[in-house]
């Protein structure tokens, strides 16, 4: 993992996965994200990096958190940004945000069957512990989409899916409801916007964070190319195999030549040139379909 930048008026405190935290030198209660190249999978951090992907990310991120600020028509959703700009060395790749108490839940919404949720259903008719209809194929869309919740452990363990009862235990009946019913409602906004621009939302995550005066916002990253499944509209109609059909804009490129290439076994081999290439080129494709 790379060493964190030095940026004046910024203390660095935390770097994950893919992302570095900074907090202001003046003690102020706002956070600065920067959003890395490094890119993840199967909870490695992969290498080599895949470049422009910090500010393809932030870019995506931005435009959608308009959108769900009232740019889609509909009620605004609170958001963790501040709407200052930027550091100049990090500029396009970051954000600064309000300081909120996260909650433990990582907010998961499916609309079609896939990942892991397919090789589940598979086994026992389920996903997440959700039964599902009969007969349904990789790639199908679902009957409605399904809310399945998951622990974000401490660093360096696996995140669990836990049943919504469990969210219950973790932050209460009434804020259990919240996240639930406001993932399911992003969810659904969300998948119009991409179906209008011959895109599927296949699934997605979120994560929320509660602000000083316990108001519930939306955090992190949303609706990324590495958060989210999309596919195109059209391939899934007419493919012909799962691959076919679930041509993605997101990592799934990078998670199948791994899964190819690598028993998840030990250190994860480097990611090849064309791999990289045809990633990067499919971040940049989503993005300019969605906001053409």
């Amino acid at each position: 993992m790379s060493e964190a930048l030095e940026l004046p008026g910024w203390n660095h405190v935390y770097s994950g996965k893919v992302r570095d935290l900074y907090a202001p030198a003046d003690g102020g209660e706002r956070i600065l994200v920067v959003a890395s190249d490094r890119v993840s999978a199967f909870d490695h951090v992969l290498s080599p990096g895949i470049p422009g992907k910090g500010e393809l990310l932030t870019t995506l991120s931005l435009w959608w958190f308009d959108q769900l600020a009232g740019g889609d028509g509909g009620e605004p959703i609170p958001n963790h940004l501040t709407g200052e700009a930027a550091p100049g060395p990090v500029a396009g790749r970051a954000m600064i945000v309000r300081s909120l108490d996260m909650l433990p839940v990582e907010c998961v919404v499916r609309g079609y069957l896939t990942g892991s949720g397919w090789a589940e259903y598979r086994e026992q008719g389920t996903v997440c512990g959700i039964a599902l209809p009969d007969g349904l194929q990789d790639g199908d869309r679902l009957p409605e989409p399904i809310y399945t919740p998951a622990y974000k452990a401490p660093l360096g363990e696996h995140d669990e899916n836990i049943s919504y009862e469990q969210t219950i235990e973790l932050v209460g009946a009434d804020r259990a409801a919240q996240l639930r019913d406001l993932s399911l409602e992003i969810y659904r906004r969300a998948a119009a916007t991409t179906e209008a621009h011959g895109l599927i939302l296949a699934d997605t995550k979120f994560e929320f964070g509660a602000d000083d005066d316990g108001r519930l916002r939306l955090g992190d990253e949303v609706l990324t190319s590495d958060s989210s499944r999309y596919w195109d509209a059209e391939s899934w109609r007419t493919g012909q195999t799962p691959k076919e059909r679930m041509a993605s804009f997101d990592k799934q490129i990078v998670r199948d030549w791994l899964a190819a290439n690598w028993d998840k076994q030990g250190t994860p081999p480097e990611l090849p040139a064309d791999v990289i290439d045809r990633t990067v080129a499919r971040y940049r494709e989503l993005i300019g379909r969605l906001t053409a």
